[in-house]
């Protein structure tokens, strides 16, 4: 009888004893499926890492790239910078030599000749960006692009304004490659 005369606690104990090992699988289970998931997760991180690893690998070489192209270019810049207007001012050499040449020239003939040199020589200005600055009397005087090389009274020509020419001088692109050098008037 004392095997069927338990107490409700014992029923109790024995439904917990076989509800255990159920429980603790589907507790398993559940600790399982959620380790899944942060495997997963985990898994899912550690590539995202990786390829942004391999994309700032990427931007650097990139980047490595583009400062040895942009160094290149400078150095081949400054090599070969001058080549366009050398190209321009070889055929003004070459009427000059020309001229040179030619014994006993008539002086009307050396004449043409200086003037097609010069139309050749202001051609290559043109062609580089080579531009005059040559002020008339009487343009206000501008220390950006004209140094003046002394200031005299004159009551015709307003103060600051230029009386005289003596050099004309020269930009290139927009800068200033040489001032011209005038005289101002003092008013």
């Amino acid at each position: 009888m004392s095997q069927e005369s338990t107490t409700p606690e014992t029923n109790a104990e024995q439904e917990l004893d076989t509800q255990s090992p159920v429980h603790s699988e589907v507790t398993e289970e559940v600790i399982q499926d959620e380790g899944s998931e942060e495997q997963k997760l985990i898994g899912e991180l550690q590539q995202q890492v990786l390829d942004l690893k391999d994309q700032v690998l990427r931007a650097h070489a990139e980047m490595e790239n583009i400062r040895r192209r942009s160094q290149e270019e400078v150095s081949k810049a400054r090599k070969f910078g001058t080549e366009s207007f050398a190209e321009s001012l070889i055929p003004v050499k070459d009427s000059l030599e020309a001229a040179l040449a030619v014994e006993n020239q008539a002086l009307e003939t050396l004449k043409e000749g200086m003037e097609t040199t010069l139309r050749q020589l202001v051609s290559a200005f043109e062609r580089n960006q080579l531009k005059e600055i040559a002020p008339a009397t009487g343009d206000k005087f501008d220390p950006n692009v004209h140094q003046a090389i002394s200031s005299v009274p004159n009551a015709e020509v307003e103060a600051n304004a230029v009386v005289q020419t003596l050099q004309k001088g020269y930009t290139i692109a927009e800068r200033v490659l040489r001032p011209a050098l005038v005289i101002v008037s003092a008013g």
